[in-house]
């Protein structure tokens, strides 16, 4: 398997040909399930039971343990009480088995100090052994098209196997997730669970589905990444395999490690790192567990569009009037139809009823009609996928037509997909009338906008092989040549002079030219607005002079302990505000910040975030997702600020700090002042957080 080194794989757990069900007694629920699972579902390979009390369990012959077995088995089923896992397992490393699955919990977790010894004795085991586990403390997994079901439950055996694969870090959650897809349609290869992953983690899983021949569809439940590179290793064999994967992760509102330090960090803390993690390596993170499955349903469908832009039939006013708010929330494309797909569509419109986008039909008119409606606008050059607003059929034979669906499906290659209004219950002969019509239902207007939106986000990342930063080169950069570098990259900052006293920061302003601003120097001040340690906009040499007590009185009320340096005289720079700012998350490596700046900067929240190394085309796109670029534009009157200047300097900083993060932790520039156009943008005030190791 690729990744020598870096994964393990899990083959033998979800693959095994051979399991010993360690435990196995008709008095444990637990084993009792799996043990029919296994049976009644048609696993193929040989099973060993283990139960030391017992010669026959289930009607079956029993082992008292796995050194008795008459043949090495590939994995065991370790369903016994955590007192008695180190037994078995020391069993089962001497009788050459290849993989144990640990069930129960209380094998390092919790506040237990016994379940804290046997989790050090687990450690020091697998450092020791051949054997590798699966868990503590999960719920087994399913294997479809191998029929291992090695989850205590019995209902999502029946369904049969299909594309899709989940891996969850939440074993209860799993059930509940694979059971209500599989009643919207969802077929599936594997569904797993990792537990406590003290050897196979969500990495290992990851790069074990990138290379299985069923799964097309990858669905993530996350907690937490124990080993955040060798997963951004496996999503990025993913996204070049065009392995769509869409995940949640919990956490959103964690507070974040790094908000002590700079504004960078704490609008880039660990979700909003995270998210710039997925947009790197294409993962489509979703808003709930709901939202996965109607992505994974999209996704299903198994097409990509060549762009954003959506076209909705409909049959409803109403609907369309939602639609539209909901496009602008969700920043979806619904252009207008074309004048050509106009023209096609007047004969299926109602008198009254002008043919627009989003579609309203009037009085729904049969399947025939849909598909001949739907046919029309998936021929139109500005519409890249094609959502049409109908419920499945509870009932046999409802459907009157659906080959004309099959056909309209067949006659393009954009994605299609239907969409109820609100969520409803489906029967099985829904799911028969949705195989049969040959593309997804999905339930829910704003799901469904996400949804499709998910597949272009996707779309235009698939198939490429995510940029990864270079090893931090050297670097002799120091405060005192500071200025001088991020000059040298393009970073243009504003005429300003360094001085000890007020007096002479009064001959400075002279010298520079009023109106000028003037800010306290102190290395044990960050954030000098905050603490009281900027003055702007002073026009003469007395306002100098009382701007310099001030600052001083302020500081040192704020920062009772710092050391004042002196004052830092900057000529003043009007513009639109922003804030610039790199630094390496220590979970996925360098990232990149711009957003709108000030004094407001974390209030106001608008920012975009990307790891490193970017291109241009990525600085640009970041620019776009911003409010900011209302303001760049000309808001409401205002002369257009310089874009193009802001793009240069966000690419500038984004190398300067590749090349010199050797020496500094955290860069940020706030504000970056962007003047009008043609007239440059201007870094106001630059702070560095240095390494303290050199």
């Amino acid at each position: 398997m690729p990744g020598e080194g870096l994964f393990r794989s899990p083959e033998s757990v979800l693959r095994a040909k051979s399991i010993a069900i360690v435990g196995a007694s008709e008095r444990a629920p637990w084993a009792r399930i799996m043990y029919r699972n296994l049976r009644d579902f048609g696993y193929p390979g040989r099973l060993v039971l283990v139960n030391p009390r017992q010669q026959e369990v289930f009607g079956e012959p029993c082992v008292p343990s796995l050194r008795d077995a008459p043949e090495p088995v590939e994995h065991a089923m370790v369903i016994v009480p955590a007192v008695g896992v180190a037994g078995v397992l020391e069993d089962a490393d001497a009788a050459g088995v290849k993989t144990a699955t640990i069930y129960s919990a209380a094998m390092g977790d919790g506040p237990d100090p016994e379940s804290h010894k046997r989790g050090a004795w687990l450690k020091d085991f697998l450092s020791r052994s051949k054997i590798k586990v699966a868990g503590p403390n999960c719920m087994g997994a399913y294997s479809y098209h191998d029929k291992i079901f090695a989850y205590p439950n019995s209902e999502l055996c029946r369904f049969p196997a299909g594309s899709v694969s989940a891996a969850f870090q939440s074993g209860g959650t799993l059930q509940f997730w694979l059971r209500t897809s599989a009643d919207r349609g969802l077929r599936f290869s594997y569904g797993i669970t990792s537990g406590n992953e003290i050897s196979f983690d969500l990495a290992d899983y990851l790069n074990f589905l990138v290379d299985d021949p069923h799964t097309k569809v990858i669905a993530l439940f996350i907690e937490g990444l124990r080993r955040p590179d060798a997963f951004m290793a496996a999503a990025a064999r993913a996204l070049e395999a065009s392995k769509p994967i869409v995940a949640i992760k919990t956490g959103a509102t964690a507070k974040s490690r790094a908000a002590a330090q700079s504004h960078t960090g704490a609008i880039g803390g660990d979700y909003a790192a995270y998210l710039a993690m997925c947009e790197r390596y294409g993962i489509y993170n979703c808003r709930n567990l709901d939202d996965m499955m109607e992505a994974a349903l999209a996704f299903d469908g198994g097409r990509l569009p060549k762009g954003p832009r959506i076209g909705f039939v409909t049959t409803s006013g109403g609907t369309v009037d939602l639609l539209y708010d909901y496009a602008e929330f969700e920043g979806a494309s619904m252009p207008d139809y074309s004048p050509e797909t106009l023209k096609g569509l007047t004969p299926y419109m109602q008198e009254g009823i002008e043919p627009k986008n989003p579609l309203d039909l009037g009085i729904p008119g049969g399947l025939k009609q849909a598909a001949a409606v739907c046919d029309v606008v998936a021929k139109d050059p500005n519409i890249d996928m094609i959502a049409w607003a109908a419920m499945l059929p509870s009932k046999v034979g409802a459907w009157d037509g659906v080959e004309a669906l099959q056909a309209m499906v067949t006659g393009t290659d954009k994605p299609i997909v239907g969409f109820g209004r609100m969520s409803y219950q489906m029967t099985p002969e829904a799911v028969e009338a949705q195989s049969q019509a040959g593309f997804p239902f999905l339930q829910g207007l704003e799901p469904t906008v996400r949804a499709l939106n998910g597949l272009w986000f996707h779309a235009q990342r698939t198939g490429r092989k995510p940029a990864a930063p270079p090893p931090a080169p050297p670097s002799d950069l120091t405060p005192a040549t500071l200025d001088a570098a991020l000059k040298t990259y393009g970073v243009a900052l504003p005429q300003s002079r360094e001085v000890a006293t007020a007096a002479e920061a009064t001959a400075a302003a002279e010298a520079i030219g009023f109106p000028v601003a003037l800010k306290i120097r102190s290395a044990d001040i960050l954030h000098k607005t905050e603490a009281g340690g900027v003055s702007l906009d002073l026009r003469d040499g007395d306002a100098v002079l009382k701007a310099a007590d001030a600052l001083t009185t302020s500081a040192h009320a704020a920062y009772p302990n710092a050391k004042i340096d002196g004052f830092l005289v900057q000529e003043m720079v009007s513009g639109i505000e922003a804030i610039v700012g790199a630094r390496t998350d220590k979970f996925y490596g360098p990232m990149l910040l711009v957003g709108a700046g000030g004094i407001l900067v974390e209030l106001a929240n608008d920012a975009g975030l990307r790891l490193l190394p970017v291109g241009k085309s990525d600085v640009a796109a970041m620019i776009d997702g911003l409010k900011l670029n209302k303001l760049l534009a000309g808001y409401r009157g205002q002369p257009a600020a310089d874009r193009a200047a802001l793009e240069a300097t966000v690419f500038a900083l984004a190398q300067f700090y590749l090349d010199h993060r050797a020496r500094i932790e955290d860069i940020e520039i706030n504000p970056l002042m962007i003047r009008p156009q043609g007239k440059g943008a201007v870094a106001v005030d630059v702070r560095v957080i240095w390494r303290e190791d050199k």
